[in-house]
């Protein structure tokens, strides 16, 4: 087993399957950067493990008895756990991810994913990255959810257009500073302002925002 080290990315597992764990700490722990820390049987275990091993990432199951994946998803954000959630569903409908996104997810991948696709995924929300498919997006900008005014995107300067579009492409802090030659505390400060001034709680819905008018704004 390789050696532990503190930059490794920890990963708890909360699926009510058994096998279903024991299938994804197989993937993961052949993954250098990856450390599988704890398994839960369903969200409320899943809440307590996630309070008491500080994981980097949660792969979280939608459907599980109990407390569901949703609830738990509320019950991290409640208690302010940096912990990014990924879904991991064997549910397609568009009905069954959704409010797991709107309940905070960083994203989702299917339980059949490719390996080397599920440590991408982990590698990628872990780095601040929205995992967010298109028609996904489109759904969840149909539906009947508050939506910030169209017009509110005038309010954006040039500059914040800029990293609105890159956090439409998925970048993280890190990587649109390096894309607009700016420090990360620049664009830390430029993204509160975007979500201040379109009135979204927070970088997923600001995609989705970008989705919906263009990753520039509305004209």
């Amino acid at each position: 087993m390789p050696e532990q080290t503190s930059d490794r990315i920890r990963v708890l597992l909360v699926d009510d399957h058994q096998v279903v764990r024991r299938g994804l700490r197989t993937f993961l722990e052949v993954q250098d950067d990856i450390e599988v820390v704890g398994e839960a049987a369903d969200g409320a275990e899943g809440v307590a493990k996630a309070r008491e091993l500080s994981p980097h990432v949660v792969l979280m199951d939608v459907k599980m008895p109990g407390m569901d994946g949703i609830e738990a998803l509320r019950r991290l954000k409640e208690e302010g756990n940096p912990a990014r959630v990924l879904i991991v569903t064997s549910f397609t409908e568009h009905r069954t991810v959704v409010p797991a996104l709107r309940a905070g997810a960083a994203g989702y991948v299917y339980k059949d994913v490719d390996p080397e696709a599920l440590a991408g995924a982990i590698r990628s929300v872990h780095a601040g990255h929205v995992l967010l498919q298109p028609e996904l997006a489109a759904t969840l900008l149909a539906d009947d959810s508050p939506r910030p005014a169209h017009g509110r995107g005038g309010t954006l300067t040039e500059r914040e257009r800029e990293v609105l579009g890159h956090i439409a492409d998925g970048r993280s802090n890190r990587e649109i500073a390096r894309a607009l030659t700016l420090s990360e505390k620049t664009v830390k400060t430029h993204v509160s302002n975007i979500l201040m001034k379109l009135d979204l709680a927070d970088r997923t819905q600001a995609a989705l925002w970008a989705v919906r008018h263009g990753a520039d704004g509305p004209s």
